[in-house]
Formats: structure tokens, C-alpha cells, sequence
């Protein structure tokens, strides 16, 4: 039962970064590229229907994490609490951007909520980027100090960073050059995903500008991404151990680099929605790929004296697991049913929408 719970829990976590991704990226977008009114007006109606429900997969996935995972609940809650606070803001930030920004018709009004709305954006999916560095690199599970456990195996704690801003170093902190670097990898997909999206659900006058856009960050993602894995070498000495030893868990690999490569034609899309289904793929198979590398790590310990945090030691117990397998698979048909009558009303460009305006 572990297992299905833990495929059910990256299964909601893909669809929220492919879902409130474009999202994210639509906010980066408004942020840099969107300068006259009508622009902005087309990147608010291509996210407004679908922003809030997009954010549900991600209160979802905390619920499952508490209820099949809760060591491992306690123990991420805890030790990355600041950056779970200032995600929860910003969050905030960037709803109340959308939301706010048409109530008052004022240029300095406007403005104000256009920044709230395209900052947060960015720093969501810097932050979110570097949470899955974090991930992969590993926590000093137990505070370990010279040698020591100071606290339960499965507790830590991170400042926002240390001195030597190293991955190695004994105290870690959340932001460091290897975070950093898929925190920036993080940026860059997710403005592809959210320029595919406008691209998708509008005929604004930027889309042309924006298929340009994404070629050139192509560009510079494929070039992140191969020096991303020359480096995972520095933080795993071996990294591709679970895809020499279960070759079937080389699609993922090989979804990511469909959708890594597909997104180079774009400029050649007679269909617009192609550019959005590859950058679907690439992050869909970015994060399979990095949970499938790490398996059935969940959270790895950066020390030699407590445990990794797999799948297996911090679910819960086998009968509650049974019985959530029923409440489940009601939740799943509700949300299946919710999802295709939401996008089947909202089918097609949605430059006409209006939302947000009052």
C-alpha cells in the first residue's frame, strides 16, 4: 500500500506543477514582457478561470502527505517551515494580485497588484525549484553536530542559507548553489510553460513575440539542464544506480528530453496547443525522472548517523492506508468530473473573458 500512496502523491504533485505551473509562468510573463493593458488583460483571462482550482492539487497532495506520510509531514513541516512561509505568502500575494488589481481603475492601483501578481510568480517558481533541490541533496536528518545526533532522527531544521553556501556543508541551508541552480531551472521552464499557455488560450499580439521566447530559453534550459546533471555527480555519487538496475524507468528520462527537444519546433506550430503539451512533458518528466533517481528515498540524510527517509519507514499503518484506497477513489471521480466540465466550459481562446474586470 506504501507504494500505490506514494505513486498517487508524485502522480497530484506532477498535475499541480503542469496545472498552477502555467500559472506561475503566465505571472513571469505579465512581469516582463506584458506593457500594454490589453496584453495583461489577455494573460489574466488565459489563467483566471483555472488559477484557484489549479491550487487544489497542492492542498490535496498536503492532505495525502499527512495521511499516508505523516512522519514524513512532521518532518518536512517542521524543517522547512521558513520557506513554507514565505511560499504561503507569496501565495497570497499572487492571488490578491489577480483579484485586486480591477477593483479600483487607477494607474498607480494597477500597478501595484501587477507587480504583486508577477513577483510572487517568479519567486513561486524559484522557490518551488529549489524544494526539489533540497530533495535530492538531502537534510541533516537528526541536526547531527560533530558527530552527534542533537534531536530525533527524522527532525532538522534550515536557515534560508549557511555562510559557505555549499551542498556539503554539515549545517545546511535551503538555498544553495545546487538549489539555487534548479531553482533557476524552475524559472525558466515554467516561463515556457506559461508563454505555451498564452499562446494556447489567446490571440494576443504577443504570441509571436513569446513562440521567440521560448526558443531562446530553450535554449538556455537545455544548457541548465546538461550542466545540472554533470553536477548531480558532486551531490550523488551515483545517480543513475535506479535506472541501470530498473531499465523500465528510463521513459521518464526520455518524456523529459521529447519535451525538452519538442519545444524547438515551436515557432513551426500550426497548432498552438503542441508548445504547451511539450513543455507538459518536460516537467512532468523532470520530476518522475528526479523522484525515480532517488527511489524510495523520500527525503536522504545527509549524515552517516540517522536514516534516510524512505516511502517505507514513514508511512502510516497498513489499515488506514486500506481504507483511504475507498474515500480515494470517490475523491478521484469527483475531481475528474470537476476538471473535464471546467475546461470543457472554458474550451478554446479566452481573450473575452473579462476577468478581473469590474
Amino acid at each position: 500500500m506504501e507504494l500505490f500512496w506514494y505513486i498517487v502523491l508524485m502522480t497530484m504533485l506532477a498535475i499541480y506543477v503542469v496545472l498552477d505551473g502555467y500559472d506561475f509562468g503566465a505571472g513571469i510573463i505579465h512581469l516582463f514582457f506584458a506593457k500594454k493593458e490589453k496584453d495583461k488583460k489577455a494573460i489574466t483571462n488565459a489563467i483566471g478561470p483555472f488559477w484557484d482550482a489549479n491550487e487544489v492539487w497542492l492542498i490535496a497532495s498536503g492532505g495525502v502527505l499527512f495521511f499516508a506520510f505523516p512522519t514524513l509531514y512532521a518532518s518536512s513541516f517542521s524543517g522547512f517551515y521558513l520557506p513554507l512561509m514565505m511560499i504561503l505568502w507569496l501565495l497570497i500575494f499572487r492571488a490578491i494580485g489577480l483579484e485586486l488589481r480591477g477593483q479600483i481603475h487607477n494607474k498607480m492601483w494597477e500597478s501595484i497588484w501587477d507587480k504583486a501578481f508577477g513577483i510572487s510568480s517568479l519567486l513561486l517558481a524559484l522557490f518551488f525549484g529549489i524544494a526539489l533541490g533540497n530533495v535530492v541533496r538531502g537534510v541533516n536528518l537528526g541536526n547531527v553536530v560533530n558527530g552527534v545526533s542533537t534531536h530525533e532522527a527524522h527532525f532538522f531544521f534550515l536557515p534560508l542559507w549557511n555562510p559557505t553556501f555549499s551542498p556539503h556543508a554539515e549545517q545546511l541551508g535551503i538555498i544553495d548553489w545546487f538549489t539555487l541552480l534548479l531553482g533557476i531551472i524552475g524559472v525558466i521552464a515554467l516561463t515556457i510553460h506559461g508563454a505555451n499557455w498564452i499562446i494556447f488560450k489567446t490571440n494576443s499580439d504577443l504570441n509571436e513575440k513569446l513562440k521567440k521566447v521560448v526558443f531562446n530559453l530553450n535554449i538556455v534550459l537545455l544548457i541548465l539542464v546538461i550542466t545540472s546533471i554533470l553536477v548531480w555527480h558532486v551531490i550523488e555519487p551515483k545517480p543513475f544506480h535506479n535506472f541501470l538496475n530498473i531499465p523500465w524507468l528510463w521513459i521518464f528520462p526520455i518524456i523529459t528530453l521529447t519535451g525538452l527537444f519538442g519545444l524547438f519546433k515551436v515557432k513551426t506550430f500550426k497548432k498552438h496547443g503542441l508548445g504547451f503539451l511539450f513543455s507538459s512533458l518536460f516537467l512532468f518528466g523532470g520530476l518522475t525522472t528526479t523522484v525515480a533517481s532517488i527511489f524510495p528515498k523520500v527525503l536522504p540524510s545527509t549524515n552517516s548517523i540517522n536514516p534516510d527517509l524512505t516511502l517505507y519507514n514513514v508511512a502510516a499503518d497498513a489499515y488506514g492506508l486500506s481504507v483511504g484506497v475507498y474515500w480515494f477513489a470517490v475523491a478521484a471521480v469527483l475531481v475528474a468530473i470537476y476538471t473535464f466540465i471546467q475546461y470543457k466550459v472554458f474550451k478554446g481562446k479566452m481573450d473575452d473573458v473579462g476577468y478581473g474586470e469590474h
